[in-house]
This record gives structure tokens, C-alpha cells and sequence, in this order.
């Protein structure tokens, strides 16, 4: 995949409307602190261009990147942050369901996961959350390069069981320092990208 063009197109508030967006979308969603921005910014070839913040919990808005004009990379609250109010949290998780009910553009969700730690409670509750709103999660399995290569695959298993995943369920290991992984996850969204041209034609 080659990333012509990047402009990040409409951020949206708790008390705003979802755009009509007539792109497909992929949406990526994570605890606050699992690099969500830098695996962004890594997807779109952008150093800084998603901000990636030293305080956990900064981004509080739904982000949209419209890349290529072809499609939308849509950056998703982080949740589990232990110093934002309750009240903001459950405001962050009214943006994330109301997003994932109501979005008629999105075509997959990614759910990020520290690979060194097995998920916690709150990446538990958002898998479900993912699954019972009708969607099928892919992980992305953030931070490999702070694993032996040998480690990969037993940490990789680790998390599709704490998550309690189908066997046939996609886990990608992804380093934003190296971007291993990164082809991977464009093959699955060209793959999703084809199958969703054939349907319209």
C-alpha cells in the first residue's frame, strides 16, 4: 500500500454527530497507553502526525484520516486511563458505542493489545463490547520488539485466550519501532478494500 495522501478530515466531540462519510472506514481502539498513535502514524507514514502524547488519556475526540481519498483511518478514544474521571470515562465510552452502532462506513475494527502483558479487564470488556455489537475484532499485538522473536508466538496465544478468541481469530504482532507487522495489517485491509469494490460493482 502506498500513502500518497494524508489529512486528518473531522474530529468529533462528545456532543457531535458522526460525519456521513461515504468512504469505508477502520477503526482502531486500545488502552490509553498501548501506542495507538504510533501505530498510526506508522500505517499513514508520519512521524508526528497523530499526535502521540507523554499523558496517557489525551486523546478524547474520534479522529478521522482520510487517506489517499480512498478510505479513513478512524482513531478511537483510548480507555483504562486511571487518572480521568469517572464521568469522562463513561462519556469516552458513549463516543466508542455510539461509533460502533451507528458508523454505516465502518468495515473492521482493530483492538490493540500490549503483547508483553496478557489483556487486561478492560481490554476484556471492550472485546466483548466489539464482539456484541455484531463485529469480528482483529488484535494488533503492539510493542514485539520488546519480545524475543522465540516469545512472539506464546504471548500471541496468551492473548486469545484471556480474550477467549475462536481459533480461527487474527492476532498481528506490530512494532513502531522497527514497523514489523505493518504489511500485514495493509494486506488485510486491501483485502477488505477489494471485497468491498466487488460488492459495490
Amino acid at each position: 500500500m502506498v500513502i500518497k495522501k494524508v489529512n486528518l478530515e473531522t474530529v468529533i466531540g462528545i456532543t457531535s454527530k458522526l460525519p456521513q462519510n461515504d468512504k469505508p472506514e477502520f477503526a482502531f481502539a486500545g488502552k490509553s497507553n498501548v501506542g495507538k498513535s504510533s501505530l498510526i502514524n506508522g500505517l499513514m507514514n508520519r512521524k508526528h502526525y497523530a499526535r502521540v502524547s507523554q499523558e496517557p488519556g489525551k486523546t478524547q475526540t474520534i479522529n478521522y484520516y482520510n487517506i489517499n481519498d480512498e478510505f479513513y483511518l478512524v482513531d478511537l478514544p483510548g480507555y483504562g486511563f486511571a487518572k480521568v474521571p469517572e464521568s469522562v470515562k463513561k462519556q469516552w465510552g458513549k463516543m466508542i458505542e455510539n461509533y460502533l452502532h451507528k458508523s454505516r462506513m465502518l468495515k473492521q475494527i482493530f483492538l490493540l493489545i500490549d503483547i508483553r502483558h496478557d489483556p487486561s479487564a478492560n481490554d476484556k470488556m471492550m472485546y466483548d463490547w466489539i464482539v456484541d455489537s455484531g463485529l469480528t475484532p482483529i488484535i494488533i499485538a503492539t510493542k514485539s520488539d520488546k519480545l524475543k522473536k522465540s516469545q512472539i508466538e506464546t504471548h500471541i496465544n496468551a492473548i486469545k485466550n484471556v480474550l477467549g478468541m475462536p481459533e480461527d481469530g487474527l492476532v498481528l504482532p506490530f512494532s513502531a519501532q522497527s514497523k514489523a507487522g505493518r504489511e500485514e495489517i495493509y494486506e488485510v485491509m486491501e483485502s477488505i478494500l477489494a471485497e468491498d469494490a466487488e460488492e459495490a460493482e
